[in-house]
């Protein structure tokens, strides 16, 4: 940076001083765009309810997290240490100015031996003051590299923050699913276990009867065991899948929350808009994840050039001006007189190192050697997100086939189990024919749930990967 340009950086920040504005205390323009709230541009406002909206959608489940969780405010609160970091390093363009005001009490006494008359004892109260100024003119672009540095973690530090929301919302996402799913399998064993109930009552009823044997109850009253047992473990699964979710709004996990029917707006399913292989090398190019790597790699370059710089001289212009009250006296013996006095200086200060002990060598190897594993890290990064993406392809394909495929099953195993039913009513059917038919029933309807909220959160999980979910995903 050359030295107009500094002298428009010192007249910019003066000039923010006097104004005593909004942005008063962002000088040199570093925190202009850190985003209001942790969740960056996926919400702006963070103020809810005390109580979560009943039933709870989606969309609150998500903004609740990205604005609450400690992991999305850590993110943000990185970003804002590093904008301060790019700050600093901007700072360094600009002249440091120090004052000194010191004010001593002082007494002197000064004895000569046989010569009293050219004793003195003198007291004074001496106050002395003094400015001083530095300000770094060449330093063979060590300044110019720090301040690459600082730019490119911040760069890094803001992609971090939005992978962590693009995690967060995707995670989230796949907790609410989870636990809408719970609910939903909790409502189908429910269903269940009525209806093996009622199959045991008719079971037992013509048991007593004398038209069906002793075993066709029996057998009827052990499948509705059976379904209590699944009950009361589905009930504990909804309970631990809904405190799981509010936990990851950071509310007490035995906050009472109300999640909507499973069936409820759910869409077509759709075909994909890109090839896998058009999604992977997408991705590799822009997932935040990616070029969070790719800006740490940048920064570990710009070290090896600030180290470097470190080493080599750096001209400053350098000032001060100091004034102080020491009494003065013009020779031994002779009185002391109050005085004024002052000395100002201005000049060019060159500073040289010559020898450091080799140290400047071989922290220049260490910040090679870190640049290298950035640069590893970064194909690391490539690879992860690429698999990330081809596996979260793969199961989407398969979550809308069996979403589709679960249509199919559902409706056949309500027919077969209407049709054992009537049967049985009817005397021609046996309890093992209604008891098969209920059970694959029962299971129908929990794959079906399952496989809705499973295409839900796949769906949700993709757009995660690829790093692209947004306002319109909820």
């Amino acid at each position: 940076m050359n030295a107009r340009k500094q002298l428009r950086l010192v007249t910019l920040a003066g000039a923010l001083a006097a104004s005593g504005g909004a942005r008063a205390f962002d000088m040199l323009h570093a925190e202009h765009d850190i985003s209001a709230t942790p969740a960056g541009t996926l919400a702006t406002d963070c103020r809810f309810a005390d109580a979560p909206a009943r039933p709870l959608r989606l969309a609150e489940a998500v903004e609740r997290t990205l604005c609450n969780n400690p992991k999305t405010r850590e993110a943000w609160a990185a970003v804002k240490a590093q904008a301060a970091g790019v700050g600093a390093a901007r700072a360094a363009y600009l002249p440091t100015v120090s004052a000194n005001w010191q004010a001593v009490r002082e007494n002197t006494v000064s004895n000569i031996e046989d010569h009293p008359a050219l004793s003195s004892d003198i007291a004074a109260t001496v106050r002395s003051a003094s400015v001083n100024l530095n300000w770094t003119l060449f330093d063979f672009g060590g300044r110019e590299a720090a301040l690459k540095n600082a730019d490119a973690l911040l760069e890094a530090a803001r992609a971090t923050q939005n992978a962590t929301l693009q995690d967060s919302f995707a995670l989230t996402a796949m907790h609410y699913y989870k636990a809408q799913a719970a609910v939903g399998e909790l409502d189908a064993t429910r269903d269940v276990e009525e209806m093996t109930r009622r199959s045991m009552l008719a079971a037992q009823m013509r048991a007593d009867k004398g038209v069906a044997p002793l075993t066709d109850a029996l057998q009827a009253q052990t499948q509705h065991e059976q379904a209590l047992f699944s009950l009361t473990k589905a009930e504990s699964d909804a309970q631990t899948a809904l405190g799981t979710l509010a936990s990851d709004m950071n509310l007490d996990p035995g906050v009472p929350l109300e999640m909507p029917a499973v069936t409820e707006d759910v869409r077509a399913y759709g075909a994909f808009g890109k090839s896998v292989d058009q999604m992977i090398r997408d991705v590799q190019i822009s997932h935040p994840s990616v070029r969070a790597a790719q800006a740490q790699y940048d920064a570990a370059l710009a070290k090896i050039s600030q180290t470097r710089a470190q080493g080599l001289p750096a001209v400053s212009l350098v000032g001060k001006y100091s004034q102080n009250n020491q009494p003065q006296s013009l020779g031994l013996g002779l009185a002391a007189y109050q005085a004024k006095g002052h000395d100002a200086y201005i000049g060019v200060q060159v500073s040289i190192p010559l020898f450091e002990g080799f140290g400047r060598h071989y922290q220049i190897d260490q910040a090679q050697a870190q640049a290298d594993r950035q640069e590893y890290a970064l194909d690391d990064a490539r690879r992860q997100v690429a698999l990330n993406v081809w596996s979260s392809y793969q199961t989407l394909a398969g979550a809308t086939k069996n979403a589709e495929n679960s249509v199919n099953l559902l409706a056949t195993a309500q027919r077969a189990w209407d049709a054992a039913r009537h049967r049985y009513d009817a005397g021609v059917g046996n309890i093992l024919e209604l008891m098969n038919t209920q059970a694959a029933l029962a299971n129908a309807k929990q794959r079906r749930v399952q496989a809705v909220a499973d295409w839900d959160y796949a769906r949700i999980d993709l757009a995660g990967k690829l790093g692209e979910l947004g306002r319109g995903d909820l």
